[in-house]
């Protein structure tokens, strides 16, 4: 009976110190799948959380740089600058841009999508720019011989034709934001950075955490890269053709 109780109280112990660790207390050395497997609902969180941040900082840099490379489209002398300004953004360390704006925008996910989209800009707007200037002279010479103005030009012939760079540049900017987006926990916007630093790192290196907590983001990365890939080829029809 004292056996039967001492028991029980061992398993009540083990399970308050860290809810579903039955199988892996005090594991820290090794990765732990039982761990995850017994705590699975606790990841769910951080990935909507960590998703939430990803689409929502790449649609407004996207935005923001697509409206850029417009402007700067008609008016060559701005491409240095807008390159120059969003250069200077990109190069700032993460974690820095996170605690600069902190004391403007507080701690939370609002700060975290700023920083994120900013360092969008850069990549999205380079593709975009790269993109329209390389628009075949024969594609506009046939719009403008069909009586095209500059504006019909560039929403029915320059944007679609630059389409697949768009993209290409969105892709890469997606899966450098998946990564970027782990730090966001310095702001107070959660994520799998959560997972990573709060209940690995403060944990005494738990490397059940720290091993899955990656494999997610890598899962992430490779997910929104496959779905713009096919995003990208049914965006470009003709090169599809091109290759058959």
């Amino acid at each position: 009976m004292l056996a039967t109780l001492t028991t029980l109280l061992a398993q009540v112990q083990i399970r308050e110190a860290g809810s579903g660790a039955t199988t892996c207390q005090g594991k820290n050395e090794a990765f732990c799948p039982s761990y995850v497997i017994d705590n699975i609902d606790d990841y769910v969180s951080p990935v909507l959380e960590h998703l939430v941040l990803v689409l929502a900082s790449v649609l407004a840099g996207f935005l923001v740089a697509m409206v850029l490379a417009v402007l700067s489209h008609g008016r060559r002398w701005l491409i240095p600058v807008f390159i120059g300004t969003t250069g200077v953004l990109y190069t700032i360390p993460s974690i820095a841009l996170f605690l600069l704006l902190l004391p403007i925008t507080g701690r939370g996910t609002e700060t975290a999508i700023i920083a994120l989209s900013l360092y969008n800009l850069q990549i999205i707007y380079r593709n975009a720019n790269s993109g329209l200037a390389n628009i075949p002279r024969s594609a506009l010479d046939s719009g403008t011989g069909m009586g095209m103005t500059k504006r019909q030009l560039l929403w029915k012939v320059e944007l679609p034709l630059a389409l697949p760079e768009i993209i290409a540049g969105v892709r890469i900017a997606t899966v450098s934001t998946v990564a970027i987006a782990t730090l966001a926990i310095f702001a107070g916007a959660g994520g799998l950075g959560e997972i990573l630093y709060n209940e690995g790192v403060q944990r005494g290196v738990f490397k059940t955490n720290i091993v899955f907590g990656s494999l997610l983001a890598v899962s992430l990365a490779i997910a929104f890269d496959g779905l713009l890939i096919l995003v990208q080829r049914f965006a470009a029809p003709w090169r599809r053709a091109r290759a058959l």
